[in-house]
């Protein structure tokens, strides 16, 4: 599975596709110009390319102004690990190593 960028236009349809296959889901607020976000993706690449029941979604908050005020992101990378559609498992501004993301998910 990849790393889905997603924005204002496709966020529910990947987020509900993501659910219905009973998988836990990322989602990753980045800007392009973040270096700390480059960091948190190369940890999520990390799980990407390991597990592929864990649906990853990527929004840019430059690109999609209202995604990011609608989950009252305030500081980039920010973090939200969904285990289903009603249970947030972590929300965490600033990177988190993939051991980590792991060890929350419950790999």
């Amino acid at each position: 599975m990849a790393i889905i960028e997603v924005d204002e236009t496709d966020f529910q349809e990947e987020l509900s596709k993501g659910f219905s296959k009973g998988n836990p889901v990322i989602l990753k607020f980045s800007s392009e110009y973040c270096d700390t976000c480059m960091a948190q993706g190369f940890e999520l690449e990390e799980i990407d390319e390991k597990y592929d029941n864990v649906t990853i979604l990527e929004i840019d908050c430059g690109e999609s102004e209202q995604l990011a005020d609608m989950y009252g992101i305030v500081q980039v990378p920010t973090m939200i690990i969904y285990k289903d559609e009603d249970t947030t498992l972590w929300n965490s501004e600033g990177v988190v190593l993939a051991d980590d993301i792991v060890n929350i998910i419950g790999l």
